[in-house]
């Protein structure tokens, strides 16, 4: 039977409304956030930087990359939620000479661990774990770990109960008692002759730790370490999943970071940057298997390491770091609450460890700059001598590549390198200080 009411109807104005029910559908996919997409752009005026000043920060990247501190660069700013500026520099291949790409994939190391305390947040929501629960209470193999205190006349090692069990957020902060295995002390050798690292399951690596002893007591100090990799080993016990599948499902895929995992399928291996280090004859050679800490990022590994085994992009991983920024949601799609996001790159770390003493790399705790959970925090920059807001927090990777937010100024800054071993420019404060002086409104 035909509808009468629609027939009714001139056909005139029957194409009309069907162009309008088109359109209609097409402007409101264009509202709808897009998976992965690049955040809106913005010209500097509109968010408070100088164009002209700007360009002293661009000169300054590309001078490191003329001066051949630096292979390539990739640097993406952005203010209000808008990108500022996103600039590529140098090479990702200097045999071939293939140029930097805003889609270049790096291998981002320790880059990794904020990543894996935003797992652990979300954990943290649901309820899994709490501050002060003891470490043992959700690993029970370290339930009876015993702290190094020094070596007998035989040279046998003196082992003590530690006074007060590890808890969770020592765990978080770096001042659980472990070590990283790649220091001179005896535990360090022992991290090292037991293979801690080079394990082939996050379960293995437990059970070796479990059998020995903490560098110190729990509490005080502040040592680098594979705390991040015990924390990717209790996503996994605590959520049922693989660290990369959680990792997969709960951030990567929600925030659209479409590049970033455990490593690069084979169909992506060209825009993966070649990793150099400076050797002896200050030249630039590929790194070899050593300096790249042993992993291997060309297929998924039976160990991953929530402390140091992500490959991702400049673009991925500001919308990784604009989320937290926003206080847990990008796009319309919340990940964590603002409360979560607050104790996570809050300051943990009692005064007594806060006095210059304690650091790695180029990071050093001190007055006025502490430690979240898996991030660095400047609650003071004026007391720390830092250009940048309060709370601004932040952390880098073995290959150079690094980050940071700032919470009052409302800036993110990625910047992307493939340097292994150190030298060169302090591009954290580098690139603090070049920003900075181009926001001339605050």
């Amino acid at each position: 039977m035909k509808n009468q009411g629609f027939d009714r109807v001139p056909r005139s104005t029957t194409i009309w409304l069907c162009n309008l029910v088109v359109v209609f559908l097409v402007v409101a996919s264009l509202a709808q956030p897009v998976s992965g997409q690049m955040l809106p752009n913005a010209k500097p005026e509109e968010v408070g930087f100088s164009a002209e000043r700007l360009q002293r920060l661009d000169a300054a990247m590309q001078q490191n990359v003329d001066e051949k501190q630096l292979a390539g660069i990739v640097t993406v700013l952005a203010r209000h939620g808008k990108v500022v500026e996103f600039k590529t520099y140098g090479k990702k291949d200097l045999a071939s000479g293939a140029p930097m790409e805003r889609d270049t994939i790096f291998r981002i190391y320790s880059m990794t661990k904020p990543v894996t305390g935003a797992a652990m947040m979300l954990l943290y929501e649901e309820g899994r774990w709490q501050p002060d629960d003891p470490i043992s209470k959700y690993i029970p193999e370290f339930a009876h770990l015993k702290v190094f205190k020094g070596v007998d006349n035989n040279g046998e090692p003196i082992l003590e109960d530690p006074v007060h069990p590890p808890t969770m957020l020592q765990l978080m902060t770096h001042t659980a008692g472990f070590s990283y295995g790649f220091g001179t002390s005896v535990v360090d050798k022992m991290y090292s002759e037991k293979r801690v690292l080079q394990s082939s399951t996050l379960q293995e690596m437990i059970d070796k730790l479990a059998k020995l002893p903490l560098l110190y007591e729990p509490g005080t100090r502040w040592v680098y370490s594979l705390s991040v990799d015990i924390q990717g080993y209790l996503v996994e016990k605590l959520s049922g999943k693989s660290l990369p599948d959680f990792m997969r499902e709960r951030i990567f895929e929600p925030l659209g970071m479409k590049d970033t995992g455990f490593y690069v399928p084979p169909e992506k291996m060209d825009r993966l940057a070649t990793l150099y280090r400076v050797n002896e004859k200050n030249e630039w050679a590929p790194a070899s298997r050593g300096d790249t800490l042993g992993l291997d990022f060309s297929k998924q590994p039976t160990m991953p390491s929530g402390g140091g085994g992500l490959v991702s992009t400049a673009q991925d991983y500001l919308r990784f770091a604009q989320m937290l920024l926003n206080g847990g949601e990008l796009d319309g799609v919340r990940i964590l609450a603002p409360p979560t996001v607050r104790l996570m790159t809050s300051n943990h770390l009692p005064d007594k460890l806060l006095t210059g003493e304690f650091g790695v790399g180029l990071q050093h705790i001190r007055p006025g700059m502490g430690f979240g959970f898996d991030v660095a925090v400047f609650f003071d920059p004026a007391q720390a001598v830092d250009i940048t807001g309060k709370g601004t927090f932040l952390w880098d990777g073995a290959a150079g590549t690094w980050f940071w937010v700032d919470p009052t100024d409302d800036v993110v800054f990625v910047g992307m390198i493939q340097r292994m071993g150190g030298g060169g420019v302090n591009m954290q404060t580098f690139s603090r200080a070049m920003v900075f002086q181009a926001l001339v409104k605050p």
